[in-house]
């Protein structure tokens, strides 16, 4: 196809039935955490994929986690298809929507809990479909963990992924509309430092302090930042001591880690496993995992992202990318080296806090764009 002759425009978009149903799928705030309000979207999202026509199969995780909704389109048993990954859980919680996050238009700007990260993307992965119609088939998973680590759907993204000849990731654009080529991974890790508690008036001398030995501790994390190299460790959460009088025995760190590939990421993990204290009294008890790998960019997703910068240039915008420090099921995906695209959703700004808006004229031209890289997609495998 020539740039003059794809099939989906911008203007073939009805934007307010579009935007009608977002405000639908905004009004079923779905926090990770309440597995019931996560499931009622995943009936809202069944419900509306089947009655455009789209297989769909939902599948039990855990006691604690919402259900795993896939949409297909196409023959279910077909090898190699487009994977496209979204998410129903938000970071806000029940309440949001009546308080300091409502819904509401201004100007250009749409404002809503998990408008913009990321049911707007999530509902333009069913309106792609539905353009692209039997020209393309391609699956659809709808994840109910991705703001808390993706811990009970990780592997079933996996073996879709090991299936798929291309993953795009509707999360939300960057910066101006960027899309995503390349994530940091990351990793999660809680360190206990055990010290000996005493009296600190009459009895000082016989404690040794948690505290002090973790304070120690937070400058050798710390010092691991390296922001040249995408680098970063962060102690962000400190909880120790139990009276002002008592030298304390117990101080616990959370600390976030980013990397920006496997060499950092065995760099930096050897050295913070093997940290040792100093004083023979204190004790580390170091406890974590990482919990995405690094995004890297690689033939197969560079070859991907240039099938869709011509079909963007075509639809009005250039496809400008980046590489964020933050990460997705695009980060699994990648890891597997599945070609990857992320940041394929609306653009926006200020995410997870109650700011959270969207552009509402970025919705047509990107919504044209995944329906159209669909097609091509598919006329390329045939």
């Amino acid at each position: 196809m020539t740039p003059n002759t794809w099939p989906i425009r911008p203007a073939d978009i009805n934007l307010s039935a579009f935007l009608a149903e977002l405000k639908n799928w905004v009004a079923i705030e779905s926090p990770t955490a309440d597995r019931d309000a996560v499931n009622a979207m995943v009936d809202h999202a069944a419900a509306y994929a089947r009655a455009l026509g789209l297989s769909v199969s939902r599948h039990m995780t855990d006691a604690r986690t919402g259900d795993l909704l896939i949409a297909r389109q196409g023959p279910e048993q077909e090898a190699e298809r487009v994977l496209i990954l979204t998410h129903l859980d938000t970071v806000h919680a029940k309440g949001t929507l009546a308080g300091p996050l409502p819904w509401r238009e201004e100007e250009d700007r749409l404002f809503g809990p998990g408008v913009y990260d990321m049911k707007c993307g999530a509902l333009m992965a069913v309106e792609a479909l539905r353009l692209a119609g039997d020209r393309a088939a391609a699956t659809i998973m709808f994840v109910p963990d991705e703001e808390t680590g993706t811990r009970a759907t990780r592997a079933a993204i996996e073996v879709a992924a090991l299936k798929a000849r291309a993953v795009l990731v509707m999360e939300p654009a960057r910066e101006g509309g960027k899309i995503v080529t390349g994530r940091r991974g990351s990793a999660n890790y809680r360190i206990e430092v055990h010290g000996r508690a005493a009296h600190s008036g009459t009895r000082p001398q016989d404690g040794r302090s948690a505290i002090r030995a973790a304070a120690k501790l937070v400058l050798e994390l710390e010092a691991m930042n390296d922001p040249a190299r995408g680098i970063g460790v962060n102690v962000g959460v400190i909880q120790g001591g139990t009276t002002r009088n008592t030298v304390p025995a117990l101080c616990v760190l959370d600390v976030d880690v980013r990397l920006p590939d496997l060499a950092a990421q065995h760099e930096v993990i050897t050295a913070l496993e093997a940290l040792r204290p100093t004083d023979a009294d204190i004790r580390f008890e170091i406890s974590g995992t990482v919990t995405r790998p690094a995004f890297g960019v690689d033939p197969g997703s560079s070859a991907l992202l240039e099938t869709a910068r011509p079909i963007a240039d075509a639809m009005g915008y250039p496809l400008v990318t980046m590489t964020s420090g933050g990460g997705s099921d695009g980060n699994f995906t990648a890891a597997l080296g599945i070609p990857t695209l992320d940041g394929l959703g609306p653009d926006g700004a200020d995410a997870h806090t109650f700011n959270e808006h969207l552009l509402v004229p970025s919705i047509p031209p990107r919504l044209a764009m995944l329906a159209n890289l669909l097609i091509a997609l598919n006329a390329a495998h045939q």
